[in-house]
């Protein structure tokens, strides 16, 4: 016979904080591949389109062409770049909030998408020209048209940002929480035995 396990000896602890040890990692890996994978387009667009025409690809389906934002999607809020920055660190402190009780590797990679693209476009608030915490986001892929007048520049920042989001929606509107339970779930196994077994 095995002796069951002394109270307080940490198995429970253990069997939560692996999964959550898991999502955190998840996250942190999805935001490291989406920054780095941003960082290093930038860099590519600066050098290769600087000076150079909008380059038609797929058709003029897509167009690379480098711009320099200081506000958000079609310039909005360009004249208050400072605020930008403001707006992400709050994001990011949200997500660490998040992280405290994620268990859900889905929601871990909406997560990481989020902090990933957020990290990548404060990054270039914070150390592009014209000055710290007022810099232009280095953009450069633009849908249908060579300088954005059917949908604003972008980069791969902003596609983290939205795939991260639109993701998060899809994963509330099917119930999963980021504890990784689901909200049915929950719902059929608080209801009265004898409503159960009628279902």
């Amino acid at each position: 016979m095995t002796a069951a396990p002394p109270a307080g000896s940490g198995t429970t602890e253990t069997a939560t904080g692996t999964p959550r040890r898991r999502a955190v990692a998840v996250l942190l890996g999805v935001a490291l591949a989406a920054l780095l994978a941003d960082l290093g387009t930038k860099q590519l667009a600066l050098a290769e389109l600087t000076g150079r025409e909008p380059l038609s690809v797929l058709g003029g389906a897509v167009y690379l062409t480098l711009t320099r934002n200081s506000g958000a999607a079609w310039s909005i809020g360009s004249d208050h770049t400072w605020i930008f920055p403001l707006i992400t660190f709050a994001v990011i402190g949200w997500i660490a909030w998040m992280a405290l009780r994620l268990r859900s590797l889905p929601w871990a990679v909406s997560l990481g998408l989020v902090l990933g693209g957020a990290l990548g476009n404060l990054t270039d608030r914070i150390f592009r020209a014209p000055g710290h915490f007022v810099g232009h986001v280095v953009d450069m892929i633009s849908l249908f048209d060579p300088y954005g007048q059917v949908w604003p520049v972008f980069n791969l920042a902003d596609s983290s940002l939205v795939c991260g989001v639109v993701l998060a929606v899809f994963l509330e509107l099917t119930g999963r929480q980021r504890d990784g339970s689901r909200a049915g779930a929950e719902t059929a196994a608080d209801a009265p035995a004898d409503q159960r077994e009628r279902a």
